[in-house]
């Protein structure tokens, strides 16, 4: 009965007004996987924490820290997935569980990341929590979505470096638009914002007068990306300028070798 009291008190307040009863650890943890089956995961994320709470010293309680974690998860509601995850960990450290709590705070993190256009706080944690997956357990199954991610987010990152370099091109401000472009360039090789990193790097170069420097990049640019637009757009404007690429040196790239170049920019 004490369950079912429970259970209406959920419904009936909508998640604003909980009123707790005690209950038997099996029946508290059935009816959280009730609700979750019905895809009531907020009010599965309560009850598990009610196993916990009711009954903390109890086998059940340490995978219903959790199971809570992962109904928060699935509830959108991020920041109690992440503290749940937290929790989990400051209390079962070397639990077997452990790699997935470690992987439910990074896409955590993840399903936060935000468009170009904005405060990129949550790209970077879901970066830096990613990363931590990798570093622990290289061998999982998480660990190998974590990578996939890992790139996703690293494109995002540098994504917002280009948007901010923009910016200050169209406020003429190219000294600035060129530090952006550069950190795409030496932080984020990996990306696909770098081909059009490398063109405006040309482009910012010749508007103050540093015509070395964009015929390196030029150089670089069509050695790395040689059917790429951007490409075709920085030899037109070298061209129109009367210049051409550099050469590249044979000896400059990373370890002696041709390399990428990007080193031989900076």
């Amino acid at each position: 009965m004490a369950a079912v009291v429970l259970a209406a008190t959920l419904s009936a307040c909508g998640g604003d007004k909980i009123e707790y009863a005690d209950a038997d650890v099996g029946t508290l943890y059935n009816k959280a996987h009730e609700f979750m089956a019905a895809g009531q995961y907020r009010f599965a994320a309560v009850m598990f924490d009610e196993v916990e709470r009711q009954h903390p010293y109890s086998a059940w309680a340490r995978r219903a820290t959790l199971m809570s974690a992962y109904n928060h998860y699935l509830s959108n509601d991020y920041d109690s997935a992440i503290l749940a995850s937290q929790r989990f960990l400051a209390l079962h450290p070397g639990n077997r569980d452990a790699p997935y709590a470690y992987y439910l705070i990074a896409i955590s993190y993840y399903e936060q990341i935000s468009d170009v256009g904005r405060d990129q706080k949550a790209t970077q944690q879901a970066l830096d929590s990613l990363n931590e997956v990798i570093r622990r357990f290289p061998g999982t199954d998480y660990a190998e979505d974590a990578r996939l991610k890992v790139e996703l987010t690293m494109d995002h990152l540098a994504g917002k470096e280009m948007t901010i370099g923009r910016f200050y091109m169209r406020q003429t401000e190219f000294i600035a638009g060129i530090s952006r472009f550069r950190k795409v360039v030496k932080d984020f090789q990996t990306t696909s914002q770098v081909p059009e990193a490398l063109h405006r790097l040309v482009e910012c170069y010749l508007a103050v007068g540093l015509n070395l420097e964009a015929q390196k990049a030029t150089a670089v640019l069509g050695y790395n990306f040689p059917d790429s637009k951007w490409f075709q757009y920085s030899y037109d404007l070298l061209e129109g300028k009367g210049l051409e690429p550099l050469d590249l040196p044979e000896d400059k790239g990373p370890h002696g070798g041709a390399g990428n170049f990007f080193e031989w920019l900076f």
